[in-house]
């Protein structure tokens, strides 16, 4: 397995950005150009699910700073869901749990 895998897929007018390894130096770039190349498809709607997500460092949270700051700036939004306890932590610690909106899973946000 690769450090990070990424997957997109679209459903009910969002695009959903599945990643699943290590989110950290080495593979933030290649999640940063995938939601770049996203946030720039019609939708603007992004669903982004960690929940394969094992690792997350300083660099992956920049990457998902970036990519909420590109989102609402054009428009958009940015949804986290499938955040594993791991990753809530550092969410939390870091106060970004107050600022991303996060669901439980793909299907709350775009629906069944």
């Amino acid at each position: 397995m690769e450090l990070l895998e990424i997957a997109v897929t679209e459903r009910s007018g969002w695009s959903v950005v599945t990643a699943s390894g290590q989110l950290d130096v080495a593979t933030a770039p290649r999640l940063r150009e995938t939601l770049q190349a996203q946030q720039h498809a019609p939708t603007r709607r992004l669903v982004l699910d960690l929940s394969g997500i094992e690792f997350l460092d300083s660099f992956g949270l920049g990457v998902l700073v970036g990519g909420l700051r590109r989102a609402r700036s054009g428009g958009g939004a940015l949804v986290l869901v499938g955040v594993r306890p791991r990753i809530a932590q550092v969410l939390a610690v870091t106060g970004l749990d107050a600022v991303f909106d996060i669901a439980g899973g793909v299907e709350e946000v775009v629906g069944p």
